[in-house]
């Protein structure tokens, strides 16, 4: 099958989340199922020519190679691409992005016809390459070359629509009739993820869970009512997770490797985290590990709520990430009072993250909603044992078997919970059983990247 990969931002040349890390490693992992990809994605400043051995092919636009043999092109227009930031900067996103990604839409489908890659589908990620099947059935509709060509929208977050105002709807070249309900009108604005949701061929989420919670009013933001129309065209699958990156046995970052097998070095690890964070070195204490955004969506809220709570009982608590400033706050006060209980790194550190998931006993996750989860599939790898609401990716990941969960999205299920792994960690037998069954757990791209051949056939056979 022949396949392009329309992304806003892709590993290794641009990153801001997650969506890049999905965008790199699955093309890696249908290239292993002998498919015919490329990727497309915007020429940003920050990506270096030099650095990734990027050459000019033969239509002008810059190419490189990503796995064995897949060709990464990269979008060029200095005025729009060439400054800092993806998508914005420190005073907020660039006013222009609807020009700047429209843009990137147009000229990602121009370029098939111009390098002769007719692809059988064109899976496009998120609000900033949505335009693609828009474009594809109105403006391209007539041109032979596009005929039959199918397209797969994933949503990696349904909060980030690509919301602009409705005199800039011109703009994209679209006839004004499809400025209405039933087209990319949302509330007297522009919706750009709801175009992409009405003119893809399929629609897809990171996780079954995450799509079923979306064509709901709570999770839906807005959009539930698109969705539920399109609901027998709406499918979920699991982000999977690079286990080249995240293993144990080989990580670089970490004090001892272990493994499932030989899990003793786990607790060297814990005595080099306690070290690092200037925490007693106590390996009968349960160290609780948070890898996060400092936000109401990551359960903040709740964890706020209790913490102090939390800080009393028999633990120790390292965090590591930045967010919103009240929790910045909440968290540097416990620190004040429990020194030697909690730990805050309030910055982006990939070595102390690595740290965090071998050193840490239990992995704190409490989001409000998740739509897939990284920080989870991680902690299984590592044998730290996740403790979670029961949402999107963390409902289809974490259960009894291999973590805790807790299923009212409150202070009082969330400390509930912990008191409940706290006891369960007091039996070292049994903790250490569920420590092996965690890493045993299998979320690798090979298996995501079927269900994906399997999801693109159902395009294909669309009429």
């Amino acid at each position: 099958m022949k396949i392009v990969m329309c992304a806003s931002e892709v590993v290794p040349f641009a990153k801001t989340g997650g969506l890049a890390d999905v965008a790199g490693a699955l093309p890696l992992a249908l290239e292993k199922e002998n498919q015919e990809i490329i990727i497309i994605m915007p020429r940003y400043k920050a990506i270096d020519a030099a650095k990734f051995n990027l050459k000019p092919s033969k239509n002008g636009v810059l190419s490189g190679v990503l796995g064995k043999n897949i060709k990464v092109y990269f979008i060029e227009n200095a005025d729009l691409f060439d400054r800092d930031g993806l998508y914005g900067d420190k005073n907020g996103d660039h006013k222009d992005n609807l020009d700047r990604f429209s843009y990137y839409c147009r000229k990602s489908l121009d370029l098939l016809k111009e390098i002769n890659f007719k692809p059988d589908i064109i899976h496009c990620h998120d609000w900033q390459s949505a335009l693609v099947p828009v474009f594809l059935k109105t403006i391209y509709a007539k041109d032979p070359f596009y005929k039959n060509i199918r397209t797969i929208l994933t949503i990696h977050n349904i909060g980030y629509q690509g919301l602009f105002p409705k005199d800039e709807f011109g703009k994209l070249g679209l006839d004004w009739s499809l400025f209405s309900m039933e087209g990319l009108e949302f509330y007297g604005q522009v919706n750009i993820l709801k175009g992409g949701m009405i003119f893809s061929d399929i629609i897809n989420t990171v996780s079954p869970t995450y799509a079923k919670e979306i064509q709901t009013k709570e999770f839906g933001f807005g959009l539930e009512g698109v969705l539920n129309k399109r609901r027998n065209s709406v499918f979920g699958i699991l982000n999977g997770l690079d286990y080249d990156i995240w293993d144990p046995q080989s990580d670089k970052f970490i004090a001892k490797n272990f493994s499932a097998d030989s899990p003793e070095g786990k607790a060297k690890d814990k005595e080099d985290l306690q070290a690092l964070c200037k925490l007693p070195l106590k390996k009968d204490v349960p160290l609780l590990g948070i890898v996060s955004r400092l936000a109401e969506q990551k359960g903040f809220d709740i964890l706020a709520e209790g913490i102090d709570e939390i800080c009393k009982m028999n633990i120790q608590m390292v965090i590591l990430g930045t967010g919103d400033i009240k929790y910045h706050e909440v968290m540097q006060s416990m620190v004040a009072k429990y020194p030697k209980v909690i730990s805050l790194a309030l910055k982006f550190d990939d070595t102390l993250a690595h740290k965090i998931y071998a050193g840490s006993d239990i992995f704190i996750m409490p989001s409000r909603y998740e739509p897939c989860g990284l920080g989870q599939l991680i902690s299984l790898r590592y044998g730290t044992i996740p403790l979670v609401f029961k949402t999107g990716g963390l409902a289809d990941t974490v259960n009894s078997e291999n973590g805790f969960i807790f299923d009212s999205y409150s202070r009082i299920r969330l400390v509930k919970t912990i008191r409940k792994a706290l006891d369960a960690f007091k039996d070292k037998a049994g903790w250490s059983a569920l420590v092996k069954k965690a890493m045993k757990c299998n979320f690798s791209w090979e298996a995501s990247a079927k269900k994906y051949l399997d999801l693109y056939a159902k395009a294909k056979a669309k009429k």
